[in-house]
């Protein structure tokens, strides 16, 4: 199937209210352009280089998103570059984003990504860390957090069911809390292989790739 047929089946079955990003990571300017002229205009990238060699080059009403590691390293070459920074996962990130947005008087809109699997090789704020991290962010006068990002580790339907359930029951529990800085709008959990299980645990915004573009090829 082509990439415009690819999204029209992904959002015939989307429920009203959930966002469909399409992850453009290692995608060609051709391949996004079908995208785009379907209709989306949020792309998501992992890495800074090429969210900025994109940003620079595609259309310029898109609406970029970050949903890789961000290094604190990085944070000057997208200050007011993205829209929404997926990867608000330490104190020292934050503090980071805080310092350049503010030297620009601008305000960085993030979610906080969890590590709800307790994953060494991810990113993410543990659970135990989270009030400590919420703390810092009310100092914040130029970060705003608009919700929570997961990516689960690997798993069955069972074990994936339990923690977007699990990241639900957080989102809404924070939800439930007034703060400053904070407005649980988004969970942002599920991709190509789960997002239907994400959607009926209550994610209102998918990062889709492969069920857009299609397998990557390695080999070019």
């Amino acid at each position: 199937m082509s990439i415009s047929e690819n999204i029209k089946n992904i959002e015939n079955i989307l429920p009203n209210g959930v966002k469909l990003l399409a992850v453009s990571k290692t995608r060609s300017l051709e391949e996004m352009e079908e995208a785009y002229n379907y209709g989306l205009r949020d792309f998501a990238e992992n890495k800074v280089q090429e969210l900025i060699h994109k940003e620079e080059s595609f259309h310029k009403d898109v609406k970029w998103h970050l949903i890789g590691k961000l290094q604190t390293n990085k944070v000057k070459y997208i200050v007011g570059k993205v829209h929404l920074i997926h990867s608000l996962s330490s104190i020292k990130l934050l503090d980071k984003i805080e310092e350049l947005y503010g030297r620009e008087d601008l305000t960085a809109n993030t979610l906080i990504q969890i590590n709800i699997g307790r994953e060494e090789s991810k990113s993410g704020v543990l659970l135990e860390d989270l009030d400590e991290m919420i703390e810092k962010i009310e100092t914040c006068k130029h970060v705003k957090v608009k919700g929570i990002m997961v990516i689960i580790p690997k798993g069955d339907e069972e074990s994936n069911r339990n923690y977007f359930k699990e990241t639900h029951n957080i989102f809404l529990n924070l939800k439930e809390r007034k703060f400053k800085n904070i407005d649980m709008e988004i969970l942002s959990m599920g991709m190509t292989n789960d997002y239907k299980i994400a959607i009926e645990e209550g994610s209102n915004m998918i990062r889709v790739g492969t069920g857009i573009f299609g397998e990557r090829n390695y080999n070019i």
